[in-house]
């Protein structure tokens, strides 16, 4: 017996690596939709690791991103139906993950976020410093870690709206397009918030 041609084609699509990912996430959600076996599977292995990067950018705290990511997960499948395609599968998706990392952050208020990436240095010139406003003794270990926890608690310490546009933007690498879709925002807010944002973390950082 033949098999479907969506099947066929479903599978082409998961082995192409030149299959445009817009192809693959129709195809996705269709088979999400029809409560499909492994779609949910899936969809993990898909975008497993964007979202709890996202998450935990969002939360600075890799526990609470991997809750927030099971919820964001969970909430996708079981809402499924409303997504119209109006907009990007993974922009719809993010949306719901920084909507669950918010909701962590408010069931959270009150505890001091943590800093998962401390181990790498944040990019200080992306946050709107000069070059020259780094440490001069920059291949000091103690000079740089100084550096990098004055940074991370500048920017832990920002209003969460701040904090998320600007990590994910000069972080994440996201364009104001992408970021003003993910949550719902004008570009001109956006813009706006990431300036905001890097303002009060060179305030913070110069004393």
């Amino acid at each position: 017996m033949s098999q479907p041609v969506a099947t066929v084609l479903e599978r082409n699509l998961h082995h192409d690596p030149v299959a445009k990912a817009g192809d693959r996430d129709r195809l996705l959600v269709e088979a999400l939709r029809r409560r499909a076996p492994a779609s949910v599977e899936r969809l993990c292995t898909r975008y497993g690791d964007r979202v709890l990067r996202l998450a935990t950018r969002i939360t600075g705290n890799e526990q609470d991103a991997e809750e927030v990511a099971q919820d964001a997960f969970w909430a996708a499948v079981r809402k499924i139906d409303t997504f119209r395609g109006q907009a990007a599968f993974g922009s719809w998706l993010y949306r719901i993950v920084v909507n669950a990392a918010y909701e962590k952050l408010r069931v959270r208020r009150g505890r001091r976020v943590g800093r998962p990436w401390d181990e790498a240095r944040p990019p200080y010139r992306a946050c709107g410093a000069a070059t020259a406003e780094w440490p001069a003794h920059d291949d000091d270990p103690g000079r740089r870690i100084e550096w990098r926890m004055a940074l991370a608690s500048a920017i832990d310490d920002l209003p969460v709206d701040y904090r998320t546009v600007l990590l994910l933007h000069d972080v994440e690498g996201w364009s104001s397009a992408e970021i003003a879709r993910v949550l719902g925002l004008g570009v001109p807010a956006v813009k706006s918030r990431v300036r905001r944002a890097r303002l009060l973390v060179r305030r913070r950082v110069r004393g």
